[in-house]
């Protein structure tokens, strides 16, 4: 498993690294990552204007700002995922926690044996969530106020030593990154749910 966490990490490397702009505005599609395509959201089936359908339910589509917010937030999720995977799969674990064969089966061993300190992690992650959830707003109809992604967590009050030019590129950066570790993850559960789905795994006899 390890060769297979060292060869993903080869092959996606350069899309961890940050992405230089060659020129930041203010404009809502100069942040969403689409820079290739010439600024505009890559959506050839509709599917962020859905909400626009006329005599559909009111409100049975998300609105932009939701799918925005999801999408950075489970592209962090999935940064944090691949990062712990591997380290762990690299022998670093925290002292004292449970080990596992596999990081696959992390989850309920550390249940099973830790299941304290499991609760506790659990518990503030749903706090996280919750938290999360009350502070975007009511996103899903498009009324929030609040910036996609914005947590207010900046208690270093980094972006504030920064440019607006800086802070956007490191936006993009971070969009790039998270659907690159989006792509990551699905490709390991993949790799471990359903036998040959990733042929470069079996080719370079990963397990």
């Amino acid at each position: 498993m390890k060769l297979a966490i060292l060869a993903a990490l080869a092959g996606s490397a350069a899309a961890f690294a940050p992405t230089p702009v060659a020129k930041t505005t203010t404009s809502l599609n100069a942040i969403t990552g689409f820079e290739e395509v010439g600024g505009e959201p890559f959506d050839p089936m509709g599917l962020g204007k859905m909400y626009e359908i006329k005599g559909a339910f009111p409100n049975m589509f998300p609105h932009p700002q939701y799918m925005q917010e999801s999408e950075i937030k489970h592209g962090r999720m999935a940064m944090l995922a691949w990062t712990g995977v591997w380290a762990t799969e690299s022998g670093l674990h925290f002292p004292g926690a449970p080990v596992a064969d596999d990081w696959s089966t992390a989850l309920p061993v550390w249940a099973r044996e830790d299941p304290g300190g499991f609760g506790i992690v659990l518990a503030l992650l749903c706090i996280a969530e919750g938290e999360g959830v009350s502070h975007a707003g009511d996103n899903f109809r498009g009324v929030s106020k609040k910036v996609p992604g914005d947590m207010g967590f900046d208690w270093m009050g980094m972006t504030k030593k920064l440019s607006p030019e800086r802070v956007n590129r490191y936006k993009i950066a971070e969009l790039k990154n998270g659907r690159a570790a989006m792509i990551a993850m699905a490709s390991l559960f993949a790799f471990k749910s359903i036998p040959g789905s990733v042929p470069i795994m079996d080719v370079l006899g990963a397990n």
